[in-house]
């Protein structure tokens, strides 16, 4: 069963001590009721796509006690210091790219060199955040397709008993997600409309573009975009029944004989460790494959059940042709 904290001393530090053995707490911000996990464990983030039964793997939102904290992580631009010196602590996530010594992990970033950031102002959230002293990963705390949750007793009515406890904070002052600003290319856009305004965003740091005309063939860079995965240069070949000797093999289970270079997302055929090594494994071998000269990635077939769903939706992602770059 799924506890239900109340947000006093004893409650946050049993929240900080579950968060930081790599379980799930759902727990309210001034936006909606996030679903936690320590950003820093690829096994954590990974229980948090199967307890919310989310059939792709977007980046997830990390969130940290105080900006000094968060841009440890990320490499703060002008513009993103003046946003946060406006809007922070509150309702704003950054986009940045990820600094050399981040902690954030492979599958919370979907892969990317970029990273989603954000200082909540409930003071509830602060203390949690300080004691983990970890990036924590908090996507809405529903299940996937379902009406993001305002309360705890929202939580607890959609994921009882699939995740390790709930912090009640009482109900959401604003009860909408996050603005979302993309600060890692040339001019800062907006991803989503959120808890502050564009108007206001504009009156910080200039003009701001709007959406992204590129989002059925970029990287989703934060949750809420339909776009395309982060794909490796060397091309990807799915529900591989054999491999050939110039390629690379991403195994499921018992890998199969041939290949000069093999990742196995789990020898025990478990979809949560599989998911927490996806990334980590396309990067290692178009890294590797590349200097070993070989041709593509052969992918044994995954289980289109649960967390399998999600990562076959990646994969199909990066499996994808590619768009033709005009000269």
């Amino acid at each position: 069963m799924t506890e239900l904290l109340t947000d006093d001393e004893k409650g946050i530090c049993r929240a900080a001590d579950l968060l930081r053995c790599g379980k799930l707490v759902a727990f309210g911000t001034e936006t909606v009721y996030g679903l936690g996990a320590d950003a820093s464990d690829a096994s954590a983030v990974a229980a948090i796509y199967a307890a919310k039964n989310r059939p792709a793997f977007n980046p997830l939102i990390s969130h940290f006690p105080d900006a000094h904290s968060a841009f440890r992580h990320v490499i703060p631009s002008p513009q993103a210091l003046k946003l946060a010196e406006c809007f922070w602590p509150g309702p704003l996530t950054l986009v940045l790219p990820v600094s050399p010594d981040n902690l954030i992990c492979d599958l919370a970033r979907a892969g990317l060199s970029t990273a989603a950031v954000r200082v909540p102002s409930l003071p509830t959230v602060q203390m949690l955040l300080r004691q983990t002293n970890r990036p924590i990963a908090a996507p809405s705390a529903n299940p996937s397709g379902g009406i993001s949750p305002s309360t705890a007793e929202h939580v607890m009515k959609g994921l009882n008993g699939r995740i390790a406890a709930v912090l009640d904070t009482g109900p959401c002052d604003v009860g909408l997600e996050s603005t979302i600003i993309d600060l890692s290319g040339e001019q800062p856009r907006l991803l989503r409309a959120g808890g502050i305004s564009v108007e206001k965003i504009v009156a910080a740091i200039g003009p701001v573009l709007m959406g992204d005309e590129n989002a059925e063939t970029s990287a989703p860079i934060a949750p809420g975009q339909l776009s395309s995965h982060y794909a490796p240069d060397l091309p990807i070949r799915l529900n591989a029944t054999s491999v050939g000797p110039k390629e690379a093999l991403l195994a499921f289970g018992l890998p199969l004989k041939g290949s000069p270079l093999v990742w196995n997302l789990s020898e025990t055929e478990s979809l949560e460790e599989a998911a927490s090594r996806l990334f980590s494994g396309l990067h290692h071998l178009d890294h590797e494959g590349h200097k070993e000269e070989l041709q593509g990635i052969a992918v044994q077939p995954i289980p289109k059940h649960g967390l399998g769903l999600a990562i076959h939706d990646r994969l199909s992602r990066a499996a994808a042709p590619r768009p033709k770059m005009v000269p």
